[in-house]
């Protein structure tokens, strides 16, 4: 008893943490979603579905096509990592991939409105390359630059993830392909890849949950319409003090990660039944 007693005066700061900083705003924000004038119905969800379904669907398909994109270059960062025969080349991947893990989104945003604008660097030593001519030059700051924003951040992250599991494969299955001839390609996605695709669904998660809650990426690189459920939670508290749209919109989009997040254990589930 004396032990349990102990153990629970240990776990109740980290309890308090969690009860004032997360339940208690979530369960602010499921009973504002739901509070209007009259009392408690679904005028704040009807609202939002008029005024910003454009803008819903445009944050599913941003955030849902960063992810994938995400996928693919982390699989092929940890896979070279894993599978490269080139020292050097594997060395300064390693030192370079990481860096953006240290950056903060709202420095991310303000680093690439400077980089892909009409006049900005990229631009610039395209120019300046000889490719382009300053007449063909365009701007970046729309969807595309928003998905270039949450690659760049979010891959590293997973490519670490992946790395790390990737390393934990017995090696002796990748030689002995290599010693019946399959390329590095054919071994990254038919034997480790498939070994470390649940480490690959937790990154993909994650990163989803993370995008979805990025505001200043989608203000600094386009502010126009449509835009991310972010920007329009912003935008309805600072210009109309509107909070009962705010939180039906962080209610809808709450239920989109939830339904990532179901289909991953859903997933992990039948792989543990098989």
């Amino acid at each position: 008893m004396r032990e349990r007693t102990i153990g629970l005066l240990l776990a109740v700061p980290a309890i308090a943490t969690i009860a004032l900083l997360y339940m208690m705003p979530l369960l602010a924000s499921v009973t504002g979603a739901f509070e209007t004038e009259a009392g408690f119905g679904l005028d704040n969800f009807i609202k939002a579905r008029d005024l910003y379904t454009t803008d819903i669907l445009y944050t599913l398909l941003i955030v849902s096509a960063s992810t994938l994109i995400i996928a693919a270059f982390s699989v092929a960062i940890a896979g070279y990592l894993t599978l490269g025969e080139n020292p050097k080349a594997v060395a300064i991947l390693r030192w370079l991939y990481r860096w953006p893990l240290f950056i903060p989104f709202i420095v991310v945003g303000q680093v690439l409105r400077t980089f892909l604008a009409k006049n900005g660097l990229m631009n610039n030593l395209l120019v300046a390359g000889g490719i382009l001519t300053p007449m063909q030059t365009m701007s970046f700051l729309d969807w595309r630059g928003i998905v270039i924003a949450f690659v760049w951040k979010q891959t590293p992250f997973v490519t670490l993830l992946l790395a790390g599991a990737m390393a934990s494969i017995d090696r002796a299955t990748i030689e002995a392909a290599r010693n019946l001839g399959a390329s590095r390609l054919r071994i990254l996605f038919e034997i480790v890849v498939p070994q470390v695709r649940t480490t690959l669904f937790v990154g993909m998660v994650l990163s989803f949950v993370t995008m979805m809650s990025v505001l200043s990426v989608p203000l600094m690189i386009s502010a126009q319409s449509p835009t991310m459920i972010t920007a329009d939670i912003a935008f309805r508290i600072n210009a109309y003090g509107d909070y009962g749209v705010a939180n039906a919109l962080g209610m809808i989009s709450l239920i989109m990660t939830m339904a990532v997040a179901i289909f991953y254990l859903s997933h992990n589930l039948k792989e543990k039944a098989r």
